[in-house]
């Protein structure tokens, strides 16, 4: 179980924007600007400010030689997405401009075919 995340972000307004996609954290995106409290010299996520309205999906593959085309097919379909440490973990990243539906259909025929199961982490349309 991870307890902690540490994510890239850069200074917006009153918080933080969010650069990268995060892999573990739930309920927020790429995009997103966060709110922020200085705790021991680390800053802690503190909320919401403001969506981005871009979705975040996280990707397990039963086997890890699948990642690198399913990472090209979903950049053909405008996601951009990151491997974790965990070879295996993949995290995307769904931009509003995208077809969220075109996306969770592809990903639904992967689960079902047993090449992956994903995790919907933070859906920005709602």
């Amino acid at each position: 179980m991870v307890e902690f995340e540490s994510v890239w972000a850069l200074p917006s307004g009153n918080g933080y924007k969010l650069d990268n996609i995060p892999f573990y954290a739930k309920g927020i995106a790429y995009g997103d600007v966060v709110a922020a409290v200085e705790t021991e010299g680390m800053l802690l996520f503190d909320g919401l400010l403001e969506p981005s309205n871009h979705s975040t999906v996280r990707i397990w593959f039963a086997d890890a030689v699948d990642v690198g085309d399913t990472r090209k097919t979903l950049e053909a379909m405008g996601c951009s997405s990151e491997v974790s440490d965990r070879p295996r973990l993949v995290a995307v990243d769904i931009p509003p401009s995208v077809s969220y539906e075109e996306v969770k259909a592809y990903l639904d025929e992967g689960e079902a075919n047993g090449r992956w199961d994903f995790e919907e982490a933070c859906l920005g349309f709602q």
